[in-house]
């Protein structure tokens, strides 16, 4: 079994429209690598994103004092 996913993949894997995956790759926001004009996505580097955008978000979340 391969790592290995397509945009079209990836774009289902994630529940988002195949033009967005590409627009977020193309503006690096998103890990993938291209093989000649083919660009392809790693699903652990996909996972491992999805997790940092977790942790960001709620690092970014504001504090609510609990006086």
């Amino acid at each position: 079994m391969t790592d290995r996913m397509t945009a079209q993949q990836t774009a289902d894997y994630l529940g988002v429209c195949l033009d967005t995956v590409y627009r977020m790759a193309r503006k690096k926001e998103i890990p993938h690598y291209r093989i000649r004009r083919n660009v392809f996505f790693s699903k652990q580097s996909i996972d491992n994103w999805i997790k940092e955008q977790e942790q960001d978000n709620y690092k970014n979340e504001p504090q609510v004092s609990s006086f």
